[in-house]
């Protein structure tokens, strides 16, 4: 009888300890899959609007494409051509890096 009771006692602290393992399983999971990868998306659309130069073709967020002209002394934004002689003033976390980075890559060329 004492045995029963004993196994009785013990069974919720090893269901616990178990509950514990799987809890920490699934937020490494979660960090794996979804913070990390999200945190170096941030790092890289931050390296890209700092690194950007007069004279890259860019495409906004508002899908607005042009030319930049001039990056201002405050460095948070650019003057942007978006047609010969028209300029706007926008911020550099409003550059999209996908489409930025889609419309500077070299086209295929086709096999002949």
């Amino acid at each position: 009888m004492t045995t029963l009771v004993y196994l009785l006692q013990a069974a919720p602290a090893g269901g616990a300890t178990l509950q514990l393992v799987l809890l920490g399983g699934m937020i490494l999971v979660f960090w794996l899959f979804m913070i990390r990868p999200q945190a170096k998306k941030a790092k890289l659309a931050k390296q890209f609007q700092q690194d950007l130069q007069k004279g890259a073709k860019i495409v906004t967020i508002a899908g607005i494409h042009g030319t930049v002209n001039k990056v201002n002394e405050d460095g948070t934004t650019i003057m942007l051509e978006t047609s010969p002689g028209s300029y706007i003033k926008i911020e550099k976390s409003a550059i999209s890096i996908e489409w930025s980075q889609a419309l500077n890559k070299p086209a295929a060329t086709p096999v002949k």
